[in-house]
């Protein structure tokens, strides 16, 4: 079984005295269903519906939604339920497929009896809507395919490793070289694997990158079979040409996302309405940029120049060759690399990208970036936080930070960050970190 943070989460949502029932959502494969049934060992009795296996359990729910009359539909449909008050956990899968079954947990949360969770993609989640959706009366929690420091956990490096690490992010003191070379080649392994449970577990249980590139492969079809199910029919077509233009959008000079690329003549009238259909499915995320560094970034977004970014690495690497593959994992000397290597013209995208992944699944709700019209002045992310404003700057190699020094002169700022594949270093108000120092940001 992986370790997954989202169990700790799920934890702590067993032990709130006053609990409303939870709806995790989140795009397909993730784990969702996976990490409930691990979960519910810590029941007596677990009761689990799986509406898209089994349709005729929607029946349950097309009458009386009255928790009575869903334990005695429930005793008649399946053998051998036992509903312990306080100790049985049921969960409703798929509940996309039965808009019924989410209006039910308004009474699930109200009769207190019983946990309930309501899995299901964020997709059918969102597009299903049921005809009375228990506003106040559930909670939320999204869930992302799995992070590097989860890929980590897979790979058998322990959390006392792991703390090692980020005592020296906290003390910003250099690693040993040993030790940061071990943690640049995990990286370019999460880049080509990313977080599908699936394909993380093929590769540390097999370590064939070829069979673990087929599941991948295999998952992004599926994704693409998702966006022709369950989006209106006057959205899928340019959704699905939207998610595959994410390669060519990051090989530009300039990643702004252009919806010249997606067709000839595109506009963001015909296809910005895709865009939020692929976001809230959770497929992207639209990162903004902003006119000034100032707070609330948010009141500053230009909201027609953006940027796009999916929420797995690894399903971005594999729209691209195998061959892209094993450039990634040869790229120990980027600054010296042949011009001719094929990782050589999308590298730069490639790393937005993968900082783009961790920040995403550290739960960061709102990201955005900054570059001033007619200049070459670009900082990748900006994050807000108590401390200030703090410039994030990606280096796919080892390049001087022209941007950032600027950036740092302005006295709002108290400091920034350079990730690249370089130790632990202070310049200033400029802190250099390696890339895998973003799982603690």
């Amino acid at each position: 079984m992986l370790k997954r943070k989202v169990y700790y989460q799920l934890l702590q949502w067993k032990e709130k005295q006053a609990k409303k029932c939870l709806i995790i959502s989140g795009a397909r494969q993730v784990g969702k269903t996976t990490i409930v049934r691990e979960f519910s060992k810590n029941y007596t009795s677990f009761i689990e519906l799986n509406f898209l296996e089994s349709p005729s359990l929607k029946s349950i729910f097309s009458g009386d939604l009255d928790v009575e009359t869903l334990i005695a539909n429930l005793s008649f449909a399946i053998k051998n339920v036992a509903f312990i008050p306080s100790d049985t956990l049921i969960l409703l899968d798929e509940a996309q497929e039965c808009p019924n079954a989410i209006t039910s947990l308004k009474f699930w949360s109200l009769d207190g009896r019983f946990d309930v969770i309501a899995t299901g993609s964020a997709l059918g989640l969102n597009y299903n809507v049921p005809t009375s959706y228990p506003v106040g009366y559930v909670e939320y929690l999204d869930m992302f395919s799995m992070d590097f420091e989860e890929f980590l956990w897979a790979n058998a490096v322990t959390d006392q490793q792991i703390a090692l690490l980020k005592s020296h992010f906290i003390q910003r003191k250099p690693l040993p070289s040993f030790l940061h070379e071990k943690m640049m080649e995990y990286l370019r392994y999460y880049m080509v694997i990313g977080g599908m449970p699936e394909v993380v577990n093929t590769y540390t249980q097999t370590h064939n990158l070829f069979a673990a590139d087929q599941i991948q492969r295999t998952i992004y079809r599926d994704y693409l079979f998702d966006i022709a199910r369950f989006a209106n029919s006057d959205v899928k077509i340019k959704a699905e040409n939207c998610y595959k233009s994410i390669p060519l959008q990051l090989s530009k000079e300039n990643h702004k996302f252009q919806y010249k690329i997606v067709e000839h003549k595109g506009t963001a009238r015909k296809f910005e309405s895709s865009l939020d259909w692929l976001e809230n499915a959770h497929f992207i995320k639209l990162i903004y940029n902003v006119s000034t560094l100032a707070y609330p970034l948010e009141s500053f977004s230009i909201r027609e120049n953006f940027r796009i970014y999916p929420t797995d690495i690894g399903l971005l690497i594999c729209y691209y060759d195998f061959e892209l593959k094993k450039a990634i994992l040869e790229d120990k000397k980027i600054d010296t690399l042949p011009e001719s290597l094929i990782l050589k013209t999308s590298k730069g995208g490639l790393y937005e990208a993968l900082a783009a992944d961790f920040l995403i699944k550290r739960g960061t709700e709102h990201l955005f970036f900054y570059k001033q019209t007619g200049s070459t002045l670009e900082i990748e992310f900006l994050l807000s936080t108590p401390e200030g404003i703090i410039p994030i700057e990606i280096k796919a190699g080892r390049s001087k930070t022209n941007s950032l020094d600027v950036i740092l002169n302005d006295a709002n700022i108290p400091f920034g960050y350079k990730m690249a594949d370089q130790n632990i270093g202070i310049h200033g108000k400029k802190i250099t970190m390696p890339l895998y120092m973003l799982m603690f940001i």
